[in-house]
């Protein structure tokens, strides 16, 4: 199973931006990398009309669609957290979650002062890094926004870590 790492932070952050920058540099690791994105609301997996979308109105629990090179499914669950995500990442090293702030998987929170008074999981055991544009006195590895690869050598470190642990008998 995947290694997974949480990046939150409150709206306007730079949380996807962060994703942006650190999957291609994961990737040139020789990373195998998956995302999954917290959404507040309702999505729709294709648009009105389409053939997907009339599959998941007439009331399908899961619809898949299927193209050359690309998988995308909508599945309903029950509750918006990532049990049993795990299964469908099964072929990647590492899952990079945006939001899931409340989750007990370890988190990398980005925090802007312009767009915030204060951080999000100050006191929080499970952050494992602070990505902000101002200094801050936290007791966790600290980075500028574009310092991509420091984050990412303490990204891969961690995920060299946790899957020594996993093998060890």
């Amino acid at each position: 199973m995947p290694v997974i790492l949480s990046i939150v932070g409150k709206s306007g952050s730079g949380k996807t931006t962060l994703i942006e920058k650190l999957v291609p540099e994961l990737k040139r690791r020789g990373m195998r990398i998956g995302t999954i994105k917290h959404a507040a609301h309702n999505i729709e997996m294709d648009k009105p009309g389409k053939d997907s979308w009339r599959h998941k109105q007439a009331g399908a629990d899961t619809v898949m669609v299927v193209a050359p090179q690309t998988i995308a499914m909508v599945k309903s669950m029950p509750s918006p957290n990532l049990d049993g995500l795990e299964k469908y990442f099964d072929d990647v090293d590492l899952v990079l979650t945006e939001g899931f702030k409340s989750g007990p998987m370890p988190k990398i929170e980005v925090f802007r002062q312009a767009a915030h008074a204060k951080p999000l999981c100050r006191g929080d055991d499970q952050l494992i890094a602070f990505v902000t544009d101002t200094t801050f006195a936290i007791d966790v590895p600290s980075f500028g926004l574009n310092d991509v690869a420091q984050l990412a050598d303490l990204i891969e470190e961690r995920c060299s870590s946790a899957r020594y642990v996993r093998r060890a008998p």
